[in-house]
């Protein structure tokens, strides 16, 4: 995942996105290219045609936030793209994401935040890292993602995604649950491109899956705060939760994730179920966790 190059196949594909109807250009004569020309964004950000030719090849060492905002505005990027491509200008600046902080090796819940788990009863909360490692979970939580676990998932919910058959019952839409998968990916690789760790996930994905590898491709990146989401537990059946992102401010690049069902709801009434058919033994561990310590590089 070379910056330059993560730069360029961005700036591309999102130009390919933007019709001239939607950028409000006059269509005349036969377009042979998809999408927008480099001659038409250089218009719409107000720079010339060769300076977004150099930004488009993915050099955008010194390019002032000021054109980053316009070519944002060009290319009609959302918060998620927009914030994807600021991303990739401080990497090609040599700060990829400064506000993270470097952490040790191994990482373990602190105490406090196991304590935040556990009083959380009525849904699954657990908390991940960008590369979409389940790091600690809820009693719940882990009931719930079972299977993340118990598989080829390794405690990693894209590898889960893509490398377990189960998943495409747990997600009844699967589709859209591997496109949202990859584009978290996707944002993380702009957070810091230099994660090892993540750089031999997508490696590992891109050879094992061809509906990852497909996906990749495409450079879709999204936001991951709130929603509905719909699944289907081998022991309790359909579920439709929403779920609510909080980032940890005490550790930089951690969520703190928890899904809920409607009060007095099927749905509720199957998480009540399945919490009983999990509750723990007078001997079971406090907490369920990914391993007693996993790595990170947050």
């Amino acid at each position: 995942m070379d910056a330059r190059t993560e730069a360029r196949e961005f700036l591309m594909s999102r130009r390919a996105n933007v019709t001239p109807e939607a950028a409000g250009l006059t269509v005349t004569g036969h377009r042979r290219v998809v999408g927008l020309r480099r001659s038409e964004v250089a218009m719409l950000a107000d720079v010339s045609p060769e300076y977004y030719a150099k930004i488009e090849r993915g050099n955008l060492v010194g390019v002032s936030d000021a054109v980053l905002e316009a070519v944002a505005r060009a290319l009609r990027l959302d918060d998620a793209e927009r914030e994807h491509l600021f991303d990739l200008a401080r990497a090609a600046n040599g700060a990829a994401r400064p506000v993270r902080r470097r952490k040790p090796k191994t990482w373990v819940a602190r105490e406090g935040l196991v304590r935040a788990l556990e009083v959380i009863t009525d849904g699954p909360a657990f908390v991940r890292n960008g590369r979409m490692d389940i790091l600690a979970t809820n009693a719940l939580g882990r009931a719930f993602y079972d299977e993340v676990f118990d598989g080829p998932g390794q405690g990693n919910l894209a590898r889960y995604c893509f490398l377990d058959e189960r998943a495409k019952t747990f997600y009844p839409d699967w589709e859209k649950a591997a496109d949202i998968t990859v584009a978290i990916l996707r944002t993380e690789a702009g957070h810091d491109p230099r994660d090892k760790q993540l750089h031999d996930l997508v490696g590992e994905l891109c050879t094992c899956s061809d509906a990852f590898r497909t996906r990749w491709g495409a450079h879709d990146v999204r936001r991951h705060g709130s929603g509905t989401k719909q699944f289907h537990h081998h022991d309790v059946g359909d579920l439709t939760l929403t779920y609510e992102g909080l980032e940890l401010t005490a550790e930089p690049g951690l969520s703190f994730l928890i899904y809920t069902a409607e009060a007095g709801s099927a749905s509720q009434e199957r998480l009540n179920l399945l919490a009983s058919l999990t509750a723990p033994t007078a001997d079971a561990p406090r907490h369920p966790v990914h391993g007693e310590t996993t790595t990170t590089k947050e």
